[in-house]
């Protein structure tokens, strides 16, 4: 049965293979099970329920992707996204966690059409490349801001805005203490060096009297309030259409880029380079996001982790059908999960930050119609507290400074009719 569905033999690899790899690649990125629910938690959303939708929300996208498209890419609530949800929409915006919950399963509801229609090329092929990965640089400052203000490393000042928090209290020293850990455990190729750094932190805060201890392992909590809470009215509101839209370009981009690395790193493309049962990929991310704001969580999308479980042989859904499993089973860790301060989860974030701020080294900065935008988007997504200003001023800047360089022919039509979008939007709303 394995066989005539995940073609194992075809894919040069065997059923012991493919379920080492599960366990690798869910290794890498459970961490999202302690770091999301505690995120969502601050709109004011049951974090228990929170964890019992992001476990869920994780093992459909995985089925799907494992089944419908034969591809061993592990999905779950992706970070960045969720931050944006919690410190850009509700506390930043003022919206409920309802409303923004609305906007991410509209969303997925217009990437699904883009799937399955096809008009997801198109509309990739119409951003920049340098636009691309001055969002993703964007995202990785604002992920590294809500690290440093939850570990208390940086803290808020009447004067300055911000300042440098008390480092010798026991949050910001075991935060640091967290990112370091998982520096070097990376750096030794310990694919769970994320996950042991959050259990490690947590250890000591438990020892030291930091946190109580709630068990281990207990009945999974009730889904009952976040499930089928959407606010869709709300989300329809003039003021959603640019949370929206961040919501849809981020996800886009980052599944994107997902699909194309993980690909490659298993050899799934074909000779031109192109990927197989692409539209099958993205309609299960796509139908994951719809899913998971059903539920209760943020968007939920492709993992790069995926990369962990196809360097030790992955090549096909069966890898990620077990990534699927293994979060079903963490609904039963729920105790555990609420457990883990945020000073624990500070590092992982951070970490990421650090993934998605390598994608400076792609800029052309000897051009300055690039390193503008990018330096725009870069300073302004943290600084505003909002990736879907942060994204809104990129694509003005971008347009400005190819136009008045003389660039004007390097400006796209859909990117002039979303510039003058996001200009109306600064001037009107």
């Amino acid at each position: 049965m394995l066989e005539t569905i995940f073609k194992i033999t075809a894919n040069e690899s065997t059923i012991r293979r493919e379920c080492i790899a599960g366990l690798t690649t869910f290794i890498t990125m459970v961490y999202i099970v302690f770091v999301n629910p505690a995120m969502l938690a601050q709109t004011g959303m049951d974090q228990g329920a929170a964890f019992i939708a992001t476990c869920i929300a994780a093992a459909i996208g995985c089925f799907i992707m494992g089944f419908w498209a034969n591809y061993p890419i592990a999905l779950a609530p992706g970070m960045g996204l969720n931050a944006f949800f919690t410190y850009g929409v509700v506390l930043g915006m003022g919206h409920t966690w309802q409303a923004a919950l609305g906007a991410v399963f509209i969303s997925g509801c217009i990437f699904l059409f883009l799937s399955l229609f096809k008009i997801r090329e198109w509309v990739i092929n119409a951003i920049p490349t340098v636009l691309k990965q001055a969002i993703a640089t964007g995202i990785g400052a604002f992920l590294a801001l809500i690290a440093l203000k939850n570990a208390g490393i940086i803290v808020a000042s009447p004067a300055t805005y911000v300042q440098l928090g008390d480092l010798t209290s026991a949050g910001p020293l075991l935060a640091i203490l967290s990112f370091f850990v998982i520096a070097a455990l990376l750096y030794r190729d310990i694919k769970s060096g994320v996950l042991i750094s959050i259990f490690l932190v947590t250890a000591i805060a438990l020892s030291m009297g930091l946190v109580d201890y709630q068990g281990v392992i207990s009945s999974p909590p009730s889904l009952m309030p976040t499930l089928m809470q959407m606010d869709l009215t709300s989300a329809f509101e003039i003021s959603m259409l640019s949370v929206i839209f961040a919501f849809l370009f981020v996800d886009l981009f980052d599944t994107s880029g997902t699909l194309v690395a993980v690909s490659q790193k298993a050899g799934l493309t074909d000779n031109k380079g192109n990927i197989p049962r692409l539209g099958r990929a993205l309609t299960a991310d796509s139908s994951a996001t719809v899913a998971g704001a059903m539920l209760g969580t943020s968007t939920t999308t492709s993992y790069i982790e995926s990369v962990a479980g196809v360097s030790v042989g992955g090549r096909t859904g069966l890898t990620t059908v077990v990534v699927g499993l293994c979060f079903l089973l963490m609904m039963f860790f729920a105790p555990l999960a609420q457990m883990v301060p945020a000073y624990a989860t500070a590092g992982a974030i951070l970490y990421v930050a650090v993934l998605m701020l390598q994608n400076l080294k792609f800029v052309n900065w000897d051009d300055m119609t690039d390193a503008i935008p990018v330096s725009v988007v870069l300073l302004m997504t943290p600084l505003t507290f909002s990736i879907a200003d942060g994204i809104a001023l990129g694509f003005i800047s971008y347009s400005a400074a190819k136009l008045l360089c003389g660039k004007q022919d390097q400006i796209s039509i859909s990117v002039w009719i979303l510039t003058a979008l996001f200009v109306a939007k600064f001037a009107f709303l």
